[in-house]
């Protein structure tokens, strides 16, 4: 007589960030978005924006940022955190962490080039913001590959249609050329209030 066994698996193990995916599908189930809201997705530094709804009041929000993921991460998981919410708009920052894990200026670009395809392919022409790396100071190793990368990803957005680049690397810098110290949390790599709120005065003017 055969012995039928279960199936094991360990999703939180095999698939990086399945709990976190797993909150939003759960969180979904209770009370779905409504459609035509603006979507922000990407890496921590969404993620930690908690209260992003209350810097734009006029601009309903949905806030899909995720652990410290990298752009595979959010293009793996794009079919349950960017295409079911139809947004009329989709806010991107990631990239920042596959720098931090050693990959290049280019496999950033390939990265980005392959995720905004495919958002184009499941939302048709939805408008697209794309938020720059960032400087961190606890970063500051990388500031080359980060400006190479935002080079890179700028001049590749200005040969498509309704999607923008927005610079958000120049206002985190001092007139010296240094990192602001003061608008990052402890761990300097996390912003707080105040970088939250340079952040918000230069992305509102593009939000719809």
């Amino acid at each position: 007589m055969a012995v039928a066994f279960m199936a094991i698996t360990f999703p939180s193990i095999a698939q990086p960030y399945w709990n976190e995916i797993q909150a939003f599908k759960q969180q979904d189930s209770i009370s779905f978005p409504a459609k035509g809201q603006i979507l922000f997705v990407g890496s921590s530094s969404f993620h930690y924006w908690k209260d992003v709804q209350q810097y734009f009041p006029k601009n309903p929000i949905i806030n899909r940022g995720f652990g410290g993921s990298s752009l595979p991460h959010v293009i793996k998981y794009a079919d349950k955190i960017i295409y079911p919410y139809k947004p009329k708009q989709v806010v991107v920052y990631c990239g920042e962490n596959d720098i931090n894990d050693g990959a290049s200026p280019k496999t950033v670009l390939a990265r980005f080039k392959l995720l905004y395809n495919n958002i184009r392919q499941h939302l048709g022409n939805v408008n697209v913001l794309y938020v720059s790396i960032k400087p961190s100071p606890s970063r500051e190793k990388h500031l080359p590959a980060i400006q190479e990368t935002n080079t890179l990803i700028s001049k590749y957005l200005s040969t498509q249609s309704n999607v923008k680049y927005v610079d958000v690397y120049s206002k985190m810098m001092t007139p010296d050329g240094k990192i602001m110290q003061d608008i990052f949390g402890p761990d300097m790599l996390h912003m707080n209030a105040k970088g939250y709120t340079i952040w918000a005065h230069i992305i509102k003017p593009y939000l719809l």
